[in-house]
């Protein structure tokens, strides 16, 4: 069984697409091609568990296990040294992808506090779209009791579109609130 958005981009956002930027063939409709949720906690120089409970948290967000991120580089000002773990990261693909995005939009969207929509201007120039939230009680999965920090978590959107226009449309086509311009 495919997931619900899934089946609504194969039913109606790709003939949409093609309908809006007059594609010759099928294969040049923008998709999306991955979702990258990331957590960087700056004490978590001092304090490992830190890491250990985001880790945690985005696992039952996201339904994956994350990955460790370590520095890459050593910075003297903040006490960091190459290869000391600072943040967590998840990569969702295919069925997870449309899952947690179907969750995002219907679920976590709504509960930000003083929404009004998403900014439209976050757009890198190749097609991907980037967001941060300031806090992860958005989420239903994260009750209040069982963290012990918030943190603030940053979003990107990869898609195969080439230009930010045809991004946009598509995100917005498959139920992202954007702010209207």
């Amino acid at each position: 069984m495919q997931p619900r958005l899934k089946q609504r981009y194969d039913g109606d956002v790709a003939e949409s697409l093609i309908k809006e930027f007059e594609y010759k063939n099928v294969m040049l409709v923008p998709r999306l091609e991955k979702i990258v949720v990331n957590i960087s906690i700056k004490e978590a120089i001092t304090n490992v568990k830190l890491l250990e409970h985001a880790a945690e948290e985005i696992a039952l967000i996201t339904g994956q296990k994350p990955i460790i991120r370590k520095a890459r580089r050593s910075i003297a000002n903040f006490k960091l040294r190459e290869g000391m773990p600072i943040g967590v990261k998840v990569t969702l693909r295919k069925t997870m992808m449309w899952e947690f995005l179907d969750r995002f939009i219907t679920v976590a969207v709504p509960r930000i506090r003083d929404f009004r929509g998403l900014n439209p201007n976050s757009f890198d120039g190749r097609g991907n779209y980037s967001m941060g939230i300031t806090e992860q009680l958005v989420f239903p999965e994260i009750t209040y009791d069982q963290i012990k920090r918030t943190n603030g978590m940053n979003i990107t959107f990869v898609t195969t579109a080439t230009t930010d226009a045809e991004a946009h449309a598509l995100l917005r086509n498959l139920g992202m609130p954007f702010r209207q311009k």
